[in-house]
């Protein structure tokens, strides 16, 4: 179960750094320095952002999901 979790865990972290690199930037800030400035074609219709925003959002609770699972593992183990 553990190294599920930990598999698990990889998997979201790095499906969620693709996922808020894909969302459109909504205001200057630290985005549009490296580039985020610029509108991509994925950001066109707002279907496909609210798509985006739910995938990110289910991504994150089973991130979330998977850290709780490993910290009550760690805790318990014992």
């Amino acid at each position: 179960m553990r190294m599920f979790l930990d598999i698990l865990l990889v998997i979201t972290s790095l499906l969620l750094v693709l996922l808020v690199l894909l969302h459109r930037a909504k205001g200057g800030g630290l985005s549009s320095l490296f580039g985020g400035g610029v509108q991509s074609s994925l950001s066109g219709s707002t279907v496909v952002e609210k798509n985006l925003d739910r995938i990110t959002v289910f991504t994150g609770t089973i991130w979330l999901i998977a850290i709780l699972g490993i910290g009550l593992q760690i805790k318990f183990s014992h």
